[in-house]
């Protein structure tokens, strides 16, 4: 018999299912176990009813999550970099066309980042991780290359190609912390 120590009474033994003994206490190995509980208590797998997890709508991927915000910051940064343009036209062609040598740098800078760090697909962290450096070093490539190009070659106003990257990239952040 165990022993209450709240009432400091007898109680008889519970039988636990799968025991052997027929004593209290955890069942035995060659018992048979209960069914595990996933997410907050709900016996079985955590999807729709009579529906695979595959097919279930309400399911995103982080990869189309990071696609959709990508696409939303390059559409952000088009438009802020085509008015920056536009504004520039007052002091000429040249320093229209700077602006947009500049932001156009960093917005295809961007899309080549998001193209080569999104699109391996789901793989293990260091292949990951080796996918957003390796993008991110593309998308300086690029930007530098195009600055070199427009400034140094093209004989643009640096002035204008500074304004150009730097719209871009305060609109690239502000798109990317904005839902």
């Amino acid at each position: 018999m165990s022993r209450n120590f709240l009432n400091a009474e007898r109680v008889p033994p519970v039988p636990v299912p799968g025991c052997r003994t027929g004593r209290a206490g955890p069942p035995s190995v060659v018992g048979q176990s209960p069914p595990l509980l996933y997410f907050g208590g709900f016996a079985g797998r955590f999807h729709g009813p009579g529906r695979p997890p595959s097919q279930d709508p309400h399911v995103l991927s982080s990869f189309a999550a990071g696609r959709r915000l990508a696409q939303r910051a390059l559409a952000w940064q088009a438009i802020a970099v085509a008015l920056t343009a536009i504004a520039f036209l007052v002091k000429g062609w040249p320093w229209a066309l700077a602006a947009l040598a500049g932001g156009g740098s960093v917005t295809l800078g961007g899309w080549l980042h998001s193209a080569i760090a999104l699109g391996g697909g789901v793989a293990p962290a260091g292949g990951a991780l080796a996918r957003v450096l390796v993008g991110a070093l593309a998308k300086w490539a690029v930007v530098l290359v195009v600055l070199v190009l427009a400034v140094g070659v093209g004989g643009l106003p640096p002035v204008a190609v500074g304004v150009g990257v730097i719209v871009a990239l305060v609109t690239q952040m502000l798109a990317m912390a904005s839902r």
